[in-house]
């Protein structure tokens, strides 16, 4: 087994209580990351569902009001006066079968794909390309719409998706460990909040049964799941 580095070692020593409220957490977990790079804090719920039963999936977006410190990529597949719209909107590319042969060609460089409903005939073709990357557009997420003002403008803000794992956990990151305490604190609170809310009618007994934050390279730090359920 390998032994934790001393840096390690030393921030585990700040964290000194079994578990936090979310405001209480944020300040810990700056004061022990210890990487050169601006880390990425992340959120890790585990839940009671099981993710191999399609009405337990757990999936959905939500808006960090402080956004995640880095402005995203984002392209729309569309047609029409919807080209124009997205431009208007601040999209980084807009096009339409065109767009779809440049990411089959290999071009993969943006974050987000946003398309409008008539052209999902060609972005299905995509599949095997956006799938394992997570940049399917999907109605579920607010990326296959028609109103592409409104999805491009929530992605560039700060939209980000959350997904169960086959294990029953998300993970999902809040922002990076230069950003204030309290806008950490305040991201994680409306993930936390969405996920809640996305429990569904199908799953039994405790829904959130743990949440723990942390940084890439930190420790990391369990939440009261008590001062969540009061909140």
């Amino acid at each position: 087994m390998a032994k934790a580095g001393k840096k390690f070692t030393a921030a585990v020593k700040l964290v000194t209580k079994p578990a936090y409220t979310v405001a209480e957490a944020m300040p810990v977990l700056k004061q022990a990351a210890f990487a050169k790079f601006d880390e990425t804090v992340e959120v890790a719920m585990c839940l009671g569902v099981d993710p191999k039963h399609a009405d337990q999936m757990v999936r959905g977006t939500v808006v960090l009001p402080h956004g995640l410190g880095k402005s995203k990529r984002v392209i729309v597949i569309a047609s029409g006066d919807k080209v124009r719209e997205a431009r208007e909107a601040g999209a980084d590319e807009v096009g339409g079968d065109d767009i779809v042969q440049k990411i089959q060609g290999g071009w993969v460089d943006f974050d987000a794909v946003v398309a409008t409903p008539d052209m999902m005939k060609s972005v299905g073709r995509l599949g095997k390309i956006l799938g394992p990357r997570g940049l399917m557009p999907n109605p579920k997420t607010g990326t296959v719409t028609m109103d592409v003002e409104k999805a491009v403008r929530e992605v560039k803000a700060g939209k980000v998706e959350f997904r169960v794992d086959k294990t029953g956990i998300i993970h999902c990151p809040v922002g990076k460990v230069s950003f204030d305490a309290q806008k950490l604190a305040e991201n994680a609170s409306a993930l936390i909040s969405s996920v809640i809310k996305a429990k569904p009618a199908t799953a039994k007994g405790r829904y959130v049964k743990s949440i723990a934050v942390s940084s890439t390279m930190g420790p990391g730090l369990r939440i009261d799941l008590a001062s969540v359920e009061a909140a």
